[in-house]
């Protein structure tokens, strides 16, 4: 993909001095592959995790010079254009969220995160957190290189930010006390793929976009990251074995076809995952 236009303006960057609080041995590996892609209600993981001195880094806004920061800026803007419109169609205003670039650990509102966290959205401060080396994680460890196998992780974040902003999320969570773990497993299945169908959505209409501009081959990166990240796929990577009843972001072939379905076809009407026998 390429992107030509100017940045979101809304990147807090508090990349560079190390914090601390990096997870090691067994508990790192476990909170990485459970909590990629985890993008809601992190509050009661991400608060216990121990963490050195987080937030001792000075945060930076605005637009990032360097070439990473300038790429997640402009991915993050793209998103911004597609849901004004797509907001602006259903006679509502979008709010714009907030990117916050961290090294190693970052505090929010939805409590302290270290990076093995993988990238995530809090709902309670409207942000997207993301440390940028998990997309060398995403590449080497998963198998899923390329630009828009990145962007894709951003436009699924954002979702979540949507998901937000329409009360899906909290109407979500109103439920989770009237249901046993296993149900809400399923409706969290549901949630995510929502989001995966959300970023097909984004890359549809970002095709319209003057300053955006999609390469052979992009929807392919995006695809496979989606197959890398599938819970069945995780699962037996992690434990040999796979539990359908723990799964909380849907399988590979789930998350493939849901995304695939937010760009084939671009209208958000197409997206009530919770209400489709597709699942």
């Amino acid at each position: 993909m390429q992107w030509f236009g100017k940045g979101s303006g809304n990147i807090e960057d508090g990349r560079g001095k190390p914090s601390g609080g990096v997870i090691g041995g067994g508990i790192g590996i476990l909170v990485v592959i459970v909590g990629l892609f985890f993008g809601q209600d992190l509050t009661g993981l991400v608060s216990q995790l121990p963490l050195g001195d987080v937030g001792q880094t000075e945060i930076k806004k605005g637009d990032p010079t360097d070439k990473e920061g300038k790429f997640v800026n402009g991915v993050l803007e793209s998103t911004n254009l597609v849901w004004e419109q797509q907001f602006a169609e259903m006679g509502k205003t979008y709010e714009k969220p907030v990117m916050r670039l961290f090294t190693n650990s970052v505090s929010s509102a939805c409590g302290n995160a270290s990076a093995a966290v993988g990238p995530f959205y809090c709902p309670g401060d409207h942000k997207v957190y993301i440390d940028l080396s998990f997309y060398q994680d995403l590449q080497n460890r998963f198998g899923a290189a390329g630009d828009f196998a990145q962007a894709y992780v951003i436009a699924h974040e954002v979702g979540h930010h949507v998901q937000n902003l329409l009360g899906i999320s909290e109407k979500m969570q109103r439920m989770r006390a009237q249901l046993s773990e296993k149900e809400y497993n399923r409706l969290s299945v549901k949630l995510e793929l929502q989001a995966d169908f959300f970023a097909g959505l984004w890359a549809n209409h970002a095709q319209n976009l003057k300053d955006f501009r999609l390469e052979e081959g992009d929807i392919d990166e995006a695809l496979t990251a989606a197959n890398a990240i599938g819970d069945d796929k995780l699962q037996k990577q992690a434990q040999g074995e796979v539990v359908p009843d723990a799964f909380t972001h849907g399988t590979s072939a789930q998350r493939m076809f849901w995304f695939k379905k937010g760009f084939e076809t671009g209208d958000i009407k197409q997206g009530d995952t919770f209400n489709s026998s597709q699942l």
